[in-house]
């Protein structure tokens, strides 16, 4: 499987099943998928590398001027998106000017579309990085992943490609003292070596919503498999599964939705 890489740095809106009418922001390689993840049910295929190539990467100096370009013309065709989202070709938060890009795209955004929310859709690996905190806490919407529970489970579902473990995301996670979203993918099924990969078990689930507890966001998305996956022999789960573990989060008081 190749994937789905996007062409552009800005491109949409789209239909998103989360986020309405979205407007995406793509801050990395046209051509390559760039993450510090490579997980099994990644739509743009697998990844290569972690290691950035910044001569590959656009300044946030030559982008913004393209991306109000493009609302520009959006707005002069009535067209209004819900959300103006980080997403594109792999973990955006990679990018060595998030956050000054971040702050032009909050100006643009006050400027052309100023109901919508500014989100950004992250594999939560750049936490330690003081600009991208902040950045995160500046836009209305941070969608940070947390697919696992145990360590086992989320090296098998995530593979990282960087130095890092699911209890050091649940510690950055809990900085942002409940202002964000945690979505969460849930899976059945083998790794292509094999291995028996399933986050819907009763014990990766209670040890996923003791993560929850720890980080109490205000609201957490849980959803399918929605595209092909480079993994071959991953099974959608439906929302007979999805609803009892939402439940569970219901329970500690903090909303959860279903896709």
């Amino acid at each position: 499987m190749s994937g789905i890489l996007y062409n552009d740095i800005v491109f949409g809106p789209i239909h998103s099943r989360r986020l309405g009418c979205s407007l995406g922001i793509n801050l990395l390689p046209k051509t390559v998928k760039l993450c510090t993840f490579n997980c099994i049910y990644c739509e743009c295929g697998w990844a290569k590398t972690s290691e950035v190539d910044y001569s590959l990467l656009h300044k946030a100096a030559d982008m913004l001027p393209v991306i109000e370009d493009y609302m520009k013309q959006l707005k002069e065709k009535g067209t209004i998106p819900d959300s103006i989202t980080y997403s594109g070709n792999g973990e955006p938060t990679l990018h060595p000017e998030f956050g000054a890009v971040t702050d032009g795209l909050m100006r643009l955004r006050d400027k052309y579309f100023p109901k919508a929310i500014i989100s950004c859709l992250s594999n939560s690996t750049q936490l330690h990085r003081p600009d991208v905190v902040s950045a995160l806490r500046k836009m209305e919407n941070p969608m940070l992943k947390l697919d696992a529970g145990t360590e086992e489970m989320f090296k098998r579902i995530n593979q990282p490609f960087v130095d890092l473990d699911v209890e050091t995301v649940t510690r950055q996670l809990e900085q942002f003292e409940g202002k964000l979203t945690i979505q969460t993918l849930f899976l059945r099924g083998t790794t292509d070596d094999g291995a028996t990969v399933d986050n819907t078990t009763e014990a990766e689930v209670s040890a996923w919503i003791e993560r929850i507890r720890r980080i109490h966001p205000h609201t957490v998305m849980l959803y399918p498999i929605d595209r092909e996956t480079p993994a071959r022999k991953l099974v959608k789960v439906g929302p007979d599964v999805l609803e009892p573990i939402a439940e569970k989060v219901r329970a500690l008081g903090i909303t959860a939705k279903v896709y």
